[in-house]
């Protein structure tokens, strides 16, 4: 297994999570997004079969509202100006390989990534808006905790993920 950079080789169309949005933007929006510098898709690929993607995450860059950060994080920012961080815009595994530990293995791979985007330029944190209770419950059980602002926007301090 490994995880890439999405690329055209790869069978996107081939792709299913089980929800529409998704599926959507991988066959269709990803690569472009790839090529313009918005965001970052990675897929999860069998080293026997490289072109089956078994799952994905992306990354974008963001800047958030200091009200968007917990408030014990928030007191050690500067209150008048946006924080850099990452957003975890998209995490998805084929309905085909639940159950296989693949979502555990994407997101590490995020973090792993983010902390490196932390100690080449600086940030606060990663950032993501679970779709679902069950979603909000994984982050979580990776010390993901919650936001001040949105119920499902749960934040990963820089801290904690350089740790990890």
């Amino acid at each position: 297994m490994q995880i890439v950079l999405l690329t055209r080789d790869h069978d996107r169309a081939g792709f299913d999570c089980g929800v529409s949005e998704l599926n959507r933007f991988l066959k269709a929006t990803a690569r472009q997004h790839n090529y313009k510098g918005i965001s970052r898709t990675f897929v999860l690929v069998d080293d026997e079969n490289p072109k089956v993607i078994l799952g994905f995450f992306t990354l974008a860059i963001c800047e958030v509202n200091i009200k968007d950060v917990p408030a014990a994080f928030a007191k050690k920012y500067p209150p008048q100006h946006g924080l850099p961080a990452v957003r975890l815009a998209r995490l998805a595994v084929s309905v085909k390989e639940r159950g296989k530990r693949y979502g555990e293995a994407l997101l590490g791979e995020a973090v792993h990534r983010t902390a490196t985007i932390a100690e080449q330029a600086g940030l606060i944190g990663l950032f993501v808006d679970a779709k679902n209770e069950g979603a909000k419950q994984f982050y979580e059980k990776y010390g993901f905790i919650n936001t001040e602002g949105r119920p499902r926007q749960l934040f990963l301090p820089v801290e904690t993920l350089l740790q990890l």
